[in-house]
């Protein structure tokens, strides 16, 4: 039987909960009223939107020069150790992540109402080819398999070669659930016999309402909550030692935190492209061993 005081440390402990609960709903829009949701940032402003593109721009100068200078996977110009150490973790089954993230751009004021979150990550595929990579990456009609249950339906709207418009509708639930429509552009380039890397922007993404019901409906930009503005993806690929090392950078912009709460939301909305991310490199990993299995 819990005593008087272990009674009184599971109520406070529940009111816990309760309280973080309700500021997770309140700081997404969910569960407030009408004024409580456009309290928020439904649109990026122009200097959020301004401050985003030229960190992306950034990280597009440095992606094309360790292309040109044949550093082709980030892990390659860590020092020796920890390099020995990344490729020892590869080896053994595990994904080797950073967060880069821009916090200096973050503190620069043109962000203010967004943060930019930018993730690298890499995997080794053993015993694969760089075809095979590619078959599942390209595959994009069987991405609600490969990727379950963040990408729920995805299809290839056109192709013209290695450049593709897709659609793809993610699900993400973290104590409410998010689904968005988006469409991406994305180019493949083959750099080598060994070595394709590939470029992806998502031109298009909506927020929707009342998922698989009736009144399903895709918000207008003023009635979404920023769980997610803008994406910005790239992927490396090179096939070396016996498999395939993937590697894929995403930069990614939501709304902002409100002041004074990111001592306690900040942890919770900052793991979500981490977890996301680390989500996707082990399922790609497993995709492409299913395949080359069968």
């Amino acid at each position: 039987m819990a005593t008087g005081k272990s009674r009184q440390l599971l109520v406070s402990a529940g009111r816990w909960r309760h309280l973080l609960s309700w500021l997770l709903l309140s700081l997404m829009g969910v569960g407030g009223t009408a004024s409580d949701a456009s309290a928020g940032l439904p649109v990026p402003r122009e200097g959020t939107l301004q401050g985003y593109h030229e960190y992306v721009s950034k990280v597009e100068g440095r992606n094309q020069e360790r292309l040109n200078n044949g550093a082709f996977l980030w892990i390659d110009e860590l020092p020796d150790n920890e390099r020995r150490e990344a490729y020892a973790k590869l080896k053994e089954g595990g994904v080797v992540m950073r967060r880069l993230a821009g916090s200096a751009a973050e503190r620069s004021g043109k962000l203010s109402g967004g943060m930019i979150h930018d993730w690298q990550s890499t995997i080794f595929i053993p015993g694969a080819n760089l075809d095979q990579v590619l078959g599942v990456l390209q595959d994009y009609s069987k991405h609600s398999q490969y990727y379950a249950p963040d990408v729920e339906s995805a299809k290839i709207e056109s192709r013209e070669g290695d450049h593709f418009r897709v659609y793809m509708r993610f699900r993400r639930k973290k104590v409410v659930t998010v689904v968005l429509n988006t469409e991406q552009d994305v180019t493949y380039f083959r750099d080598s016999a060994t070595r394709e890397h590939s470029r992806s922007s998502a031109v298009r993404i909506r927020e929707v309402a009342n998922p698989g019901t009736k009144e399903e409906k895709e918000k207008s930009p003023d009635e979404e909550n920023g769980f997610l503005w803008q994406m910005e993806t790239w992927w490396h690929m090179e096939e070396r030692d016996g498999g395939v090392y993937v590697q894929n950078e995403a930069v990614t912009l939501t709304r902002d935190i409100p002041a004074g709460l990111g001592w306690l939301i900040g942890p919770f909305v900052t793991s979500i492209p981490k977890e996301t991310l680390e989500f996707t490199m082990n399922a790609t990993r497993e995709a492409v061993m299913g395949q080359a299995k069968r």
